[in-house]
């Protein structure tokens, strides 16, 4: 077995899409994004987001438009968009479609059912919003959502996304 320093199967810097390139550069916040009234249910790793604060406030954000959870959403109208810590770096990688599920990515966390889809139990800060608007966007879907419920809790050890990496702190 070798151990490679970066992923073994990542193309070059060189190679790749030079605006990938420069958004990688920005970094945020990573979100587990979550949709579905019963299983099975939807959902996808998300760090292309924005919050606009106002009366209502709105989540908008960046989806892949083959995933599962870009489906989801645009069937049911609903998501809980959850903030996910260092320790959950695992589950962001599944949902993402990085790592192995085995049984599904929902098989290796805790969730409970609320009026927007599942709810991730370890993560403190969340909303649950209705989709208002969505568009292709590039080479993606950019949907604006209104906020209907939010939480905020401590965020001591919040889960960043910079470069193809995992940052915390």
């Amino acid at each position: 077995m070798t151990i490679h320093a970066g992923h073994p199967f990542a193309e070059p810097d060189e190679s790749r899409d030079v605006v990938r390139r420069f958004r990688g550069r920005l970094g945020g916040g990573v979100s587990l994004w979550t949709s579905g009234a019963e299983q099975p249910w939807a959902g996808l790793t998300v760090t292309s987001l924005m919050v606009a604060a106002g009366e209502p406030a709105r989540i908008l954000a960046l989806l892949d438009p083959e995933a599962d959870l870009t489906e989801a959403l645009l069937t049911t109208g609903a998501a809980v968009v959850s903030l996910v810590d260092w320790t959950d770096r695992a589950l962001a990688e599944m949902f993402a479609g990085t790592a192995p599920a085995p049984g599904g990515s929902f098989a290796h966390g805790s969730f409970e059912q609320t009026a927007w889809g599942p709810r991730l139990t370890t993560s403190d800060t969340w909303a649950g919003v209705r989709l208002e608007d969505s568009r292709e966007t590039g080479w993606s879907v950019l949907v604006t959502t209104v906020v209907e419920h939010a939480e905020v809790g401590e965020d001591d050890d919040p889960l960043g996304h910079r470069r193809g990496r995992w940052t915390h702190g």
